[in-house]
């Protein structure tokens, strides 16, 4: 009963992450799920099962806040769901290890690229109303979907700072747009690991445990990308997208000493924790400036 409640816990932490930030459900909720010595496909088919009802939550809180754009949702299930439902069925066979250093060096600097941006750019900075295009979207889905198979979460780490990084659209409805389209994807990848591992591979009582966590989680994380402004979000997914990808690097490169991965943490979330502070001082300049010229 206390690891249903720990997982319960766990699965409402990283519900609220990924619906305020776009991305984390997939990637916290499997890296538990492997520390208690499940195999990778069948804590991934864990994991993409509870997706699929917290996904359909928080899709529904996202539509009901106003943080989606349903042209570019449609533009990305498709491709998407067809990347999701291959990586699923190839899962044991696909070499995803290999892929993955190379994926977070460019996400990491992604990552730097869209703190940056939001933390010293101007606010709301949107180039115009055109959507982002099809052969962007179309890839991005294809490539999304099957890194979220394989890697047990991807489809926010991949999408939501590529949107961002396009200045196209508003960033809470980059994220809530990627959360939305992300019930297709889940959907997709259980199907494909129903088929290749079937159900009694999965662990029932623990994805119970993560959807109740999540649901509760859904409706409070969009309504929080409603009120919370777009500079600071901005340095919260970009911040969150360093230090993810950061230990990714670490463990791949064995020319960085294994003593100094801490201090390189530490370093990395004192960087964020400085940028989401002179994010919220910056806030509060410029609320207070808007206010005097009144």
């Amino acid at each position: 009963m206390k690891k249903l409640i720990v997982f319960a816990l766990i699965g409402f932490a990283a519900q609220l992450v990924d619906g305020s930030l776009g991305m984390a459900y997939g990637v916290t909720s499997t890296s538990l799920l492997l520390l208690f010595g499940i195999a990778p496909a069948v804590a991934s088919a864990s994991v993409h099962m509870a997706e699929v009802v917290t996904t359909a939550a928080s899709g529904i809180s996202h539509l009901k806040f106003g943080n989606v754009d349903k042209t570019v949702v449609k533009k990305l299930v498709i491709p998407g769901s067809i990347g999701a439902f291959t990586g699923a069925c190839f899962l044991s066979n696909l070499p995803g290890d290999l892929a993955k250093p190379y994926i977070a060096a460019f996400l990491f600097v992604l990552g730097i690229y869209v703190l940056s941006r939001f933390l010293f750019g101007e606010e709301n900075r949107v180039k115009s109303d055109k959507k982002p295009p099809s052969r962007l979207l179309i890839p991005l889905g294809l490539v999304a979907g099957f890194a979220d198979s394989t890697g047990g979460g991807g489809w926010g780490p991949l999408s939501t700072p590529i949107l961002l990084s396009r200045n196209e659209m508003e960033t809470r409805k980059v994220i809530g747009t990627v959360d939305t389209s992300e019930f297709a994807i889940a959907v997709s990848a259980t199907l494909g690991f129903l088929i290749s591992l079937g159900p009694e591979n999965f662990h029932w009582p623990w994805m119970a445990a993560l959807m109740a966590g999540g649901i509760i989680a859904a409706p409070i994380a969009a309504w929080l990308v409603r009120i919370i402004p777009s500079r600071l979000l901005g340095v919260l997914v970009g911040g969150l997208i360093i230090v993810t990808n950061a230990k990714t690097l670490l463990n791949s490169f064995g020319w960085i000493p294994v003593s100094w991965h801490a201090s390189i943490y530490g370093f990395l979330y004192l960087v964020w924790a400085g940028s989401v502070a002179l994010a919220v001082r910056k806030l509060i300049i410029s609320r207070k400036r808007a206010f005097l010229s009144q």
